[in-house]
């Protein structure tokens, strides 16, 4: 599939985002040439890393390496909790933008409320800031709940453009989700396939039968009906080409009901209110 043929989303700043994208979390540094490479050739065109992954430099190396334009990528990088507050946010950015290689992302996150450290809303001043620089394409948020972004946009120019959480058959944060919607904020969804852990789900393995596709295959397809901008992550090639082919079949409403009976408040990472 040619990667012009991956839908977009268009945020809240008009910026579209390709709405299947790849993830590098936990792949080592010295993995994540290859795996974005991989991903690159397949056809995605959305690489999504954080400063905490410890990859970005190989994710740079990747993206120079491929030959592409740079306006056929969209970069998104993380600000990491130890760096939260205005100045050290923008020595943050600094650093992670180096490591990339590049003179400006596409969307820039702050990767977790840390609530007890009370910090992001200074650090988001700092991505208006960035932003208004042209350094960052958008701005947004990760792991943020509606408190967290009420709060945060109380006094802020800015509404964030995207708000990345953990989003899969187990975990769908209909709250989170209707709020965004209501306030145009993009849901992104991480570990959207539960680590694998929605993947043995009955339900999941008849819809694959019926469509002739895997079980990752239909959970991503339910991710995309549901409008959420997706990154699956893998460092198999053939993993890779696998969440990429998800284009060519759909669920029917009740197919989508069905996965969505599956909701049970499973979580693989932390609560956002539990993580400083």
């Amino acid at each position: 599939m040619a990667p012009s043929t991956v839908p977009t989303v268009t945020l809240n700043n008009g910026v579209e985002i390709p709405q299947l994208g790849f993830g590098v979390f936990q792949v080592p540094d010295d993995e994540t040439a290859a795996a974005v490479t991989a991903a690159l050739e397949t056809g995605y065109r959305s690489i999504d890393t954080a400063a905490v992954y410890g990859n970005e430099t190989g994710v740079g190396r990747a993206l120079a390496a491929s030959g592409l334009p740079r306006d056929e990528l969209f970069v998104t990088t993380k600000l990491w909790n130890a760096d939260q507050g205005y100045d050290a946010t923008l020595r943050a950015f600094d650093a992670s933008l180096s490591k990339l290689g590049l003179d400006h992302v596409d969307l820039y996150l702050i990767h977790w409320p840390t609530p007890a450290r009370d910090l992001y809303r200074e650090s988001w001043r700092a991505l208006e800031r960035l932003a208004g620089e042209g350094r960052v394409r958008a701005a947004g948020v990760s792991n943020f709940q509606p408190g967290h972004l009420r709060r945060l946009t109380e006094e802020a120019t800015l509404t964030p453009a995207v708000n990345q959480i953990e989003l899969h058959p187990g975990l769908q944060q209909a709250e989170l989700r209707a709020f965004h919607a209501e306030h145009g904020i993009v849901t992104e969804a991480w570990s959207p396939l539960a680590q694998g852990a929605v993947l043995g789900e009955r339900a999941i393995a008849d819809l694959a039968a019926r469509h002739g596709k895997s079980p990752a295959q239909v959970v991503l397809r339910w991710h995309l009906q549901l409008g959420n901008v997706v990154i699956p992550k893998s460092v198999t090639p053939a993993r890779i080409r696998e969440n990429f082919d998800v284009f060519d079949f759909a669920l029917t409403d009740e197919e989508m009901r069905t996965v969505s009976a599956l909701d049970r408040g499973m979580r693989t990472g932390p609560h956002p209110d539990e993580l400083d």
